[in-house]
């Protein structure tokens, strides 16, 4: 995002302020940010305040004498590398839906040929209403991305979708968008949302204890289970993080739930649902202990020692399961060192899982542990071979994909 320029259109909502904070947090990857401040968001935000934190004019007129001499809406929509609408409240998604420009902020959407993210912030009845969700889908159909809603307590006493996605979730989405080395999305394809849509992943090593100092473990990190929980919640979702013992901070915007053992794990997983999406990227220990030492074992001058192990319960498989409380999406991971695909596609059958993400931990690859990872989506229809990726951006491509089904699911349904 270093360099990128972004023109930062605030409209007429309490989560106006939000705006600041996104402004102070795009600055600080190196964006350089220009607002422009709508009546109705000056009635919450000042010119001042915005114009303090990008470094810039703040532009409120569309009859500025000196702006509108250098044709100032134009150059505007040119310069950006990117036009960012936050909060987009209902009357300003209307405005851009039906091409009206009465005001500077709507005369440089209609001006610009640059991509377009919108953040919807407005009451549950009015993102509900049959005329927003039209002017929702037209503004989808013309190459509008969006970024939320969340789903929330409002500003109103009310709760439901409508609430303006955090500045972290926006920044995600904004990076998504920039970022030379993701999966570009061209225009006219909408930015996923999970918004209303409850998501759970696993993540992290299980830990099964030998006797009170010793355990069973392997070499996982976590940091693909924490980023899924971070892409989710990027695009909206409400989000659970069962994990493991990691050294890796807390997910903003996430539930988290921390667990030692597989027994564990899966008494949070259970108490979890139900979800819309599940995904299994702990590595769980497939045993554990069969008797656990009360008491520190001691060598005793013993060359050789036996140590009796049991299956641990498996957590995919549980959730998997046909029932009330199955998840629409089951998502596992399949971590092997041989015959990948294969292993994968076999996994995916016995353990009843919509999708399975291949992943090679072989040591040289340096996936366990590590911050890039190469994986193949295994699911009903076939294998797709991914290229190499950041765990960042294989949990962005994976939850867009997921956001998708999600969508497929509900269109077939309907």
């Amino acid at each position: 995002m270093n360099g990128k320029r972004i023109l930062l259109i605030v409209g007429g909502g309490i989560a106006a302020y939000k705006s600041l904070e996104l402004v102070r947090r795009l600055k600080e990857r190196g964006a350089s940010v220009r607002a422009i401040l709508t009546k109705g968001g000056a009635e919450f935000v000042t010119p001042l305040s915005l114009s303090v934190l990008t470094e810039e004019k703040a532009f409120t007129d569309l009859f500025d004498l000196k702006d509108e001499a250098e044709i100032g809406h134009i150059r505007l929509s040119r310069e950006a590398d990117l036009i960012v609408v936050a909060p987009a409240t209902a009357d300003l998604l209307a405005k851009m839906a039906h091409g009206l420009a009465d005001d500077l902020a709507t005369a440089v959407l209609l001006a610009t040929n640059k991509q377009v993210l919108a953040a919807p912030a407005m009451n549950v009845r009015m993102w509900q209403h049959p005329a927003t969700r039209r002017n929702l889908a037209t503004l989808q159909a013309d190459g509008t991305l969006f970024a939320g809603p969340d789903e929330g307590e409002m500003a109103c006493g009310e709760y439901g979708p409508g609430r303006m996605a955090e500045p972290p979730a926006i920044l995600e989405a904004i990076a998504r968008l920039l970022d030379a080395e993701a999966a570009p999305l061209a225009r006219g394809t909408p930015l996923r949302s999970l918004a209303g849509r409850r998501v759970l992943i696993t993540s992290g090593p299980t830990q099964e204890p030998i006797d009170p100092v010793r355990y069973i473990a392997n070499r996982s990190s976590g940091k693909q289970g924490h980023a899924l929980a971070k892409a989710a919640a990027a695009l909206g979702a409400e989000v659970t993080l069962v994990s493991g013992p990691v050294a890796l901070p807390d997910p903003q915007g996430v539930t988290v739930v921390k667990v030692e053992t597989a027994h564990e794990m899966l008494a949070a997983t259970l108490a979890a649902l139900p979800a819309d999406i599940a995904i299994c990227a702990a590595a769980v220990a497939d045993w554990r202990a069969a008797d656990e030492a009360p008491q520190k074992l001691k060598k005793q001058n013993q060359v050789e020692a036996e140590l009796k192990l049991t299956l641990n319960p498996d957590i995919l498989a549980t959730i998997a399961k046909p029932g009330p409380k199955r998840p629409r999406l089951v998502v596992g991971f399949a971590a092997e060192t041989e015959n990948l695909v294969e292993n994968a596609t076999a996994k995916r059958r016995s353990k009843g899982a919509d999708w399975i993400v291949a992943n090679d931990v072989w040591p040289g690859t340096g996936a366990m542990g590590g911050d890039t990872t190469q994986v193949h989506l295994v699911t009903a229809a076939g294998v797709e071979d991914w290229p190499p990726l950041s765990k960042d951006e294989t949990a962005a491509r994976l939850l867009a994909r997921a956001a998708d089904a999600l969508s497929a699911l509900r269109s077939a349904a309907e």
